[in-house]
């Protein structure tokens, strides 16, 4: 019993993360990445850095949905959020909102699901079956 309520919660915790992530990466499919390239650009790295977006927004969530390589897909999600919260966010790290919660509310549950993510795996109810190493 206890294995199916893990697996159940591995889950609700990939859909949740994969699903909500996935609607900033269809924002970026339809409306492209000039934002971030100009950011990039902005910290002299190199233009094309900012088509990893659609890694961390596009095909991480999509791995996580399916249950394909979620690890990887958890590590693609932490690893974008990282870049975001250098790239954008910085400043923003001890502020509060309007409403007393932090900031960077959003940005932070990204962060620390990706990293549940990592390690918890798949479980059983994904394409995988949680069988591989990166499942």
């Amino acid at each position: 019993m206890q294995s199916t309520r893990d697996d159940l919660g591995k889950l609700v915790l990939r859909l949740t993360l994969g699903i909500l992530l996935l609607f900033h990466g269809v924002s970026k499919v339809i409306n492209g990445v000039g934002f971030i390239e100009g950011m990039i650009t902005s910290h002299g790295l190199p233009a094309f850095l900012a088509y990893g977006a659609y890694l961390g927004e596009v095909l991480a969530p999509v791995l996580l949905i399916l249950g394909v390589l979620t690890r990887l897909g958890g590590l693609l999600v932490v690893g974008n959020m990282l870049v975001a919260f250098s790239l954008v966010h910085l400043s923003q790290l001890g502020d509060l909102s309007k409403t007393g919660g932090w900031a960077l509310e959003l940005q932070g549950f990204y962060l620390f699901m990706g990293l549940c993510v990592i390690l918890f795996g798949a479980g059983r109810y994904s394409v995988s079956g949680g069988r591989g190493a990166w499942d």
